[in-house]
């Protein structure tokens, strides 16, 4: 869906303080119709990355490109994209209602079709009853709701987020992953970074991850999750002889076969055997400490 291609970029806090490298010749590419989740400690770059992928400021050097699926010129391409950035502004004193029918229009969207996408998404994030009420009366929460609406407001393609979990209750966190799992299965391809790993590793099959500025890993989920497993397996049981549930860990795998079949023989019943990996957290943790 898009790729970035030796993106370097550099800031200079003072006219005579020297410049400081945020992104250091990044390059990944996110395939269409995947979950994605961009990763790094809160200074890693990812927000930087994003403003250079929406065009809001530009590269030292390198290029972006996007999939030709999203369109030919930049204005078809980004009207295919929807964005939600980490601090969102709105308009205080207009309603929920008013600013996403002056979003709408903003994107083009005929008066039918804004009102049915208005009711559509409002009621899918839960902010709906609050529509007739002026903005500047939500909680960050709210914001949260109303700001992914606009972004979905126009069916875009590809979803970018920056940090979309940012304020929500567990309960809110749990109903925007849904969403995005529901977005992905459609055919839609979600991007959104986070600092919050676990985010990622639940329902992510990508993953883009970023550390200082650096490249640390891009692709499959599982594919990093696998790459870093143990030699341990945790096998878990009903011992018949003392009716008891029990679990062991063994180091290598002839050893946990052996230990099976020796107490399958028994007429025990085996709940689990499963090779012990590594959470991504853990993955990362274990990297930045090396």
């Amino acid at each position: 869906m898009f790729e970035f291609k030796d993106i370097k970029k550099t800031f200079k806090v003072d006219f005579w303080d020297p410049t400081f490298t945020v992104l250091n010749s990044l390059s990944f590419k996110v395939e269409e119709g995947t979950m994605c989740g961009f990763l790094g400690v809160n200074g890693a770059g990812k927000t930087t990355s994003l403003k250079i992928l929406l065009g809001f400021i530009k590269p030292d050097a390198g290029i972006v490109e996007f999939s030709s699926k999203l369109g030919l010129s930049k204005s078809e391409i980004f009207s295919r994209i929807g964005f939600m950035p980490e601090r969102p502004y709105f308009y205080p004193d207009l309603t929920g209602r008013e600013f996403l029918k002056y979003m709408g229009s903003l994107s083009k969207l005929n008066s039918r079709l804004c009102n049915e996408n208005i009711s559509r998404w409002t009621k899918e994030l839960s902010i709906d009853f609050a529509l007739n009420r002026k903005i500047k009366t939500y909680s960050k929460g709210m914001l949260q709701r109303l700001g992914f609406a606009v972004t979905l407001l126009h069916d875009p393609q590809l979803i970018i987020l920056d940090e979309p979990m940012s304020g929500l209750d567990p309960v809110g966190r749990k109903e925007f992953k849904d969403i995005f799992k529901k977005l992905n299965q459609q055919g839609k391809t979600v991007f959104f970074s986070s600092h919050i790993v676990n985010d990622i590793e639940e329902i992510c099959d990508h993953a883009v991850v970023i550390d200082k500025g650096d490249l640390f890993y891009s692709g499959k989920l599982n594919d990093l999750l696998e790459k870093n497993a143990t030699d341990q397996y945790e096998i878990c049981y009903f011992d018949k002889k003392t009716e008891k549930n029990n679990m062991e860990i063994l180091t290598g795998y002839n050893q946990a076969v052996s230990f099976v079949e020796a107490f399958l023989k028994n007429d025990n019943s085996l709940t689990s055997f499963v090779r012990k990996t590594m959470s991504l957290e853990e993955i990362i943790y274990k990297v930045r400490n090396d």
